[in-house]
């Protein structure tokens, strides 16, 4: 019996849902590990975040998304996973692509979960 592990995936930033055309990504971990001899390594904090690339819906509310600095960011996955970003805000600079109507978002926040 197949298992579904891709297809539609759903955001919701603040209770505004994109409809998202592109990837959607979230971190698995909270620290990033390097090795630094054979059996040595370093580990640093990671910033949780997710990306999506949505479509440029003229509904989007473009000015409480730049706004927002306490946002929580639901990331539903089409294989049933969950990742919920707390103290979301957008990093970078978003704009929108007028080609293929879309816009690239990556939020960062306080808090990061997996459900």
């Amino acid at each position: 019996m197949g298992k579904k592990v891709a297809g539609t995936c759903y955001v919701k930033a603040d209770g505004a849902q994109f409809t998202v055309t592109g990837g959607v990504e979230a971190p698995l971990s909270d620290r990033k590990r390097e090795s630094v001899a054979p059996g040595y390594f370093k580990e640093e904090d990671l910033v949780p975040y997710t990306t999506a690339t949505v479509v440029d819906d003229p509904d989007l509310p473009i000015a409480q998304l730049m706004a927002a600095t306490d946002a929580t960011v639901t990331t539903e996955f089409a294989n049933g996973r969950v990742y919920v970003l707390s103290g979301a805000y957008v990093v970078e600079e978003p704009a929108a692509k007028g080609e293929d109507g879309t816009i690239d978002i990556r939020w960062e926040g306080s808090k990061g979960v997996w459900q």
